[in-house]
């Protein structure tokens, strides 16, 4: 009886052993294709607050994958400097408007006029 209980034991303890450790071809894990980025930054139009907000970078084994954050990143870095480019020229074109509109020469005075001379307080004769 002790050695019928002494087999038993070690066949369950292989059986186990082969369990945990698996045994079979057909216990082996299949490769599994990395994760990819599965919704990137437009590229057809301006990216918005709203892309930003809905990306979501794939887990790699120690954080993100590096080319989807470079890839993400890039792509924001040179929509924010278009931008940046874009709101420069606008406000040098508006400085440069409300500076002719302020100093600029009057459109309806004839040029061989001479400017005209400030006048003085008048009495109640209509007279100076």
């Amino acid at each position: 009886m002790f050695w019928f209980l002494l087999l038993t034991m070690a066949v369950v303890v292989a059986a186990v052993t082969l369990a945990v450790v698996g045994g079979g071809k057909s216990a082996v894990l299949q490769d599994v294709e990395p994760e990819r980025l599965t919704d990137p930054l437009p590229t057809n139009r301006p990216v918005g607050r709203a892309d930003v907000e809905a990306m979501r970078l794939p887990m790699a084994v120690r954080g993100y994958r590096m080319a989807d954050v470079d890839e993400a990143l890039g792509r924001l870095g040179a929509e924010l400097a278009e931008r940046d480019a874009h709101i420069a020229e606008l406000e040098s074109a508006l400085a440069g408007a409300q500076a002719t509109a302020v100093n600029g020469p009057d459109l309806f005075k004839r040029q061989d006029e001479p400017p005209a001379a400030e006048e003085g307080p008048q009495d109640e004769e209509g007279g100076r």
